[in-house]
């Protein structure tokens, strides 16, 4: 199971990694066949010069935390917010069956990995 969780965790982690490079290097191509509304949302993401940074930097700083055991608790906390927004994001602006499973599927990872060190975050609230 250790072996698991460890592959598991660390795919997670790598997912992120590479999405957050993405931000800064634009080396994955854009979808041609997106939403209007989608399209729309991130036009105005972009116009805000500061925004797409900033999640890319959560996002690559929270895959690498995740990817050491040490560090995973605050690397999931980190990308909480991230995930919650890529769930809404795929819910309402851009809806589609694969987007929705793929970003259920990492924030159940996330919750999976929050879940497995409750005690370090029950610390915090004591």
């Amino acid at each position: 199971m250790k072996i698991l969780k460890t592959i598991v965790f660390s795919l997670f982690a790598l997912m992120f990694i590479n999405a957050g490079l993405d931000k800064f290097f634009h080396y994955m191509p854009m979808p041609t066949d997106l939403p209007e509304d989608a399209k729309k949302a991130f036009e105005a993401m972009g116009n805000l010069p500061w925004l797409i940074p900033l999640v890319g930097f959560i996002e690559l700083l929270g895959g690498l935390l995740v990817l050491f055991p040490k560090t995973r608790t605050f690397g999931a906390i980190m990308l909480f917010p991230v995930l919650v927004g890529i769930l809404a994001h795929n819910f309402t602006i851009a809806p589609a069956a694969a987007g929705i499973g793929i970003a259920a599927v990492l924030l159940l990872i996330d919750f999976w990995i929050i879940f497995e060190n409750k005690q370090k975050i029950k610390t915090i609230f004591e």
